[in-house]
C-alpha cells in the first residue's frame, strides 16, 4: 500500500506575524545590553563574530520590509517546504553582506531600532498574499514569515551559545513554527513512513521509507526536544554527539537519521 499523501501544514498568519516581531524584540532587548568585549566574542558560524551575528539578525527580517518594496511577481515559484532546501546556495553571499551591514553600522542600537520601525510598518497593511521576490524564489508574504521564524530562533540559538549567561528567550510560537517546518522539512526529504520522529510538544512526523506503521507502537522511533532537533536540522549538533549526550532517543533499524542531516547547510 502507498503512503497517504500527507496535507502541507498551515500556520496561523497573525500568530506568526506576531511571533516573528516578538522574538526580534527578544534578541533586540539582548543585544542592547551586550558589552563590548561580548560582541568581539567568536560565535560557531565561521569567523563572525557576536558583532556581525547580531547585525545579520536584522538583515534576516529586514528582508520582509525590503522585499514588500519591490514589486509583487506575477507567481510564486518556491514552496515553504522548498525553502530549507534553496539557502545553501546563498551563503558565501550571505556571509559577504553580513560584514558589510556591520562595519556600516557600528551602532547597533539604532540598525536595530530602524530595522524594527520598518518590519512593523511594513507589516501592518501586507495581505498574506502578498508575493514577494526573495532571493530564493517568490512566495506568499505568509510563507516567508514562517521562514523568519527558523532565521530568528537559530541565530537566538547561536547567540546564547556565543555569549555564557545571555538566556535570549525563545517566543513559543516562534520556536513552534520553526521546529515544525524543518520536521516537516525532513519528511520531505526522507518520504515514506517507517520511522516516527516527535519533538515535543510541537511537532511528530512519519519518514523514512520502508513498512508503514499503521497502528500500536512504531517499531522505529526517533525522539528529542525542539532546540536539539533544531541543532541537528542546521548543522550546529552531529547526530552520533546528540546520540551520545542522550539528547535523542533512537530506537529501530530505520531510526537513524544522520543520512539525511542537516537538512539546511
Amino acid at each position: 500500500m502507498p503512503p497517504a499523501k500527507k496535507r502541507t501544514r498551515s500556520y496561523d498568519p497573525a500568530k506568526i506575524r506576531a511571533a516573528v516581531l516578538a522574538q526580534f524584540g527578544n534578541v533586540r532587548q539582548a543585544v542592547l545590553g551586550l558589552t563590548p568585549e561580548q560582541l568581539v566574542l567568536p560565535t560557531r558560524l565561521g569567523d563572525w563574530t557576536v558583532r556581525e551575528l547580531a547585525a545579520h539578525v536584522t538583515m534576516a527580517v529586514e528582508t520582509v520590509s525590503r522585499n514588500l518594496d519591490r514589486e509583487e511577481p506575477a507567481k510564486a515559484d518556491l514552496a515553504l517546504l522548498d525553502w530549507p532546501f534553496a539557502t545553501a546556495a546563498r551563503a558565501p553571499g550571505i556571509a559577504d553582506d553580513t560584514r558589510r551591514l556591520a562595519d556600516a553600522n557600528p551602532d547597533l542600537d539604532a540598525l536595530y531600532a530602524s530595522t524594527a520601525e520598518r518590519l512593523t510598518k511594513s507589516l501592518a497593511d501586507a495581505p498574506g498574499t502578498r508575493l514577494l521576490p526573495t532571493r530564493t524564489g517568490a512566495l506568499p508574504l505568509a510563507d516567508y514569515l514562517v521562514t523568519r521564524t527558523v532565521e530568528l530562533v537559530v541565530h537566538t540559538d547561536d547567540l546564547n551559545a556565543a555569549v555564557p549567561g545571555l538566556d535570549i528567550p525563545y517566543d513559543r510560537q516562534a520556536l513552534a513554527a520553526c521546529t515544525r517546518l524543518l520536521a516537516d522539512a525532513l519528511a520531505a526529504k526522507a518520504p515514506g513512513g517507517s520511522t516516527e520522529v516527535r519533538v515535543p510538544p510541537y511537532a511528530v512526523v512519519q519518514c523514512v521509507e520502508g513498512p508503514r506503521h499503521t497502528r500500536g507502537t512504531p517499531p522505529n522511533v526517533v525522539e528529542t526536544d525542539p532546540l536539539t532537533w533544531i541543532r541537528l536540522a542546521t548543522g550546529r549538533t552531529e547526530w552520533a554527539q546528540a546520540l551520545q549526550d542522550a539528547k535523542v532517543s533512537a530506537s529501530g533499524e530505520r531510526a537513524d537519521l544522520s543520512v539525511y542531516l542537516p537538512l539546511m547547510k
